[in-house]
């Protein structure tokens, strides 16, 4: 293991706001797969970044948020620890938040590769929240800001509504959608079939009329 050189530095920066009842504990078994990967006995173990400038992960109980601006070395295999990590935030996260992923490739060097090499770097955008509603809330926002940013180059910011609004359009189709299919397979809730709704589980994002 020594000799392995990995081929990637792999940098993780989001910001996650948890559930106010999210304790140390269980965060660090919501990360478990980030730091076990950089071969960390714990949270508090392999919260470092690789490089001393960056923050790392930081867990502020006070205000109930995650922040991570952490780098570690690696290979392509650290995409199956973000899955994992992803899945388990999804069960402490008080609201929809997303989690930006550097891959920089270390063994491209732009002096020595000839023109027509390619470097393997990569960028990841992952989401996370407590329900569908909210990561599309999330996407949609990040989707909206991108778009009116790159067209209030040629037109003033109060002509874009209709932009915007076909946007929400598109996201309340694919929600909508969504919705449908987890209805599939569902048994039929007649009278007495009781059960109850997780409140705010297959609502709408706002915006999405």
């Amino acid at each position: 293991m020594s000799s392995y050189n990995p081929p990637f530095e792999i940098h993780v920066h989001g910001q996650v706001v948890l559930t106010a009842k999210t304790s140390f504990e269980q965060l660090q078994e919501a990360l478990k797969p980030l730091w076990t990967y950089a071969g960390a006995r714990s949270l508090a173990d392999g919260a470092a970044s690789v490089y001393e400038e960056e923050p790392g992960i930081q867990f502020d109980a006070r205000e109930h948020l995650l922040q991570m601006c952490w780098t570690v070395r690696g290979d392509d295999d650290f995409r199956q620890s973000l899955d994992e990590m992803c899945m388990r935030l999804n069960e402490l996260s008080e609201q929809g938040a997303a989690i930006e992923v550097t891959f920089y490739d270390t063994e491209f060097d732009d002096d020595e590769e000839p023109d027509e090499a390619e470097s393997r770097d990569d960028f990841l955008m992952l989401f996370v929240g407590p329900t569908p509603a909210a990561i599309m809330q999330v996407q949609r926002d990040l989707l909206v800001q991108d778009v009116v940013n790159m067209m209030e180059r040629h037109f003033d910011g109060a002509e874009l509504g209709g932009v915007v609004t076909e946007i929400d359009k598109l996201f309340a189709l694919r929600f909508d959608a969504l919705v449908n299919s987890l209805e599939i397979g569902k048994p039929p809730r007649g009278p007495g079939s009781g059960g109850s709704s997780h409140g705010g589980g297959n609502r709408r994002p706002r915006h999405l009329h």
